[in-house]
């Protein structure tokens, strides 16, 4: 059997029901995607390769945010030093954000590729009562290939959203703690926790309402709700250790 298991009538016979559909300009030997193909495109790559970086933007936001509080009201609470709070600034939000790349990295790889195997052996179960056997084992070879590249840009992005969680849990932690260690008294915790404040009710909310088409006062409601039961709970779970 050839490597290349595609013959040039099936990929004729393709394009041609692509385009009745709406989906490829084809003409010529020329294609070209349509709007409804580009859409529908990056549909199926926000479903199979994950491209569209939601859960990793959110948990990076929300971790970011609520270490960065736990770290104020505790320096403030504690009355540190500004070394001492520096200290401990950058060591709780490096452990967050490392953790977060980790869980994201091998929690991601491993989910996916359960979810490919599954979906493989779904498509390999559909594919094996085709009468033609010659058809069967090229659709097979097509199934492995296809599985082999999408095994090779879903550990890419899963890659990037370990990346894109961890920066982005860093970037709202350090924010307003460093306005809290370089802003003079009594603007620091005034400007730190504004700054908190604004993160997560309207970056946050906004993006998570735009995401769900969930009407933004909902996940106000929600997100604050989350950010101020775990604050608490971390504030009480420290303070008792």
């Amino acid at each position: 059997m050839d490597y290349v298991c595609v013959e040039m009538s099936d990929l004729e016979k393709t394009l041609d029901g692509m385009t009745s559909d709406g989906l490829v300009q084809y003409d010529d030997g020329s294609v070209q995607l349509t709007e409804k193909g580009i859409k529908l495109g990056k549909e199926w790559q926000s479903l199979l390769l994950k491209k569209e970086p939601i859960l990793e933007t959110v948990a990076g936001l929300v971790d970011g945010s609520i270490t960065g509080l736990v770290v104020i009201i505790s320096a403030y609470a504690a009355r540190l030093s500004a070394r001492a709070a520096t200290f401990a600034t950058l060591l709780t939000l490096a452990a967050v954000a490392i953790t977060n790349f980790s869980s994201f990295l091998l929690g991601g790889i491993t989910e996916d590729l359960a979810d490919m195997l599954t979906l493989q052996t779904l498509m390999n179960y559909s594919l094996s009562d085709m009468a033609d056997r010659e058809q069967k084992n090229k659709s097979l070879m097509l199934v492995k290939h296809l599985f082999g590249v999408l095994h090779k840009e879903i550990s890419r992005s899963n890659l990037s959203a370990a990346l894109i969680c961890s920066s982005t849990t860093f970037a709202a932690g350090i924010v307003p703690a460093l306005a809290y260690l370089t802003l003079p008294k009594p603007l620091d915790i005034v400007i730190s926790l504004a700054i908190v404040v604004t993160v997560v009710g309207v970056f946050l909310v906004r993006y998570r309402s735009k995401k769900t088409n969930v009407h933004w006062k909902v996940m106000l409601l929600q997100t604050l709700a989350i950010v101020i039961v775990a604050t608490v709970a971390s504030l009480i779970i420290g303070s008792i250790t």
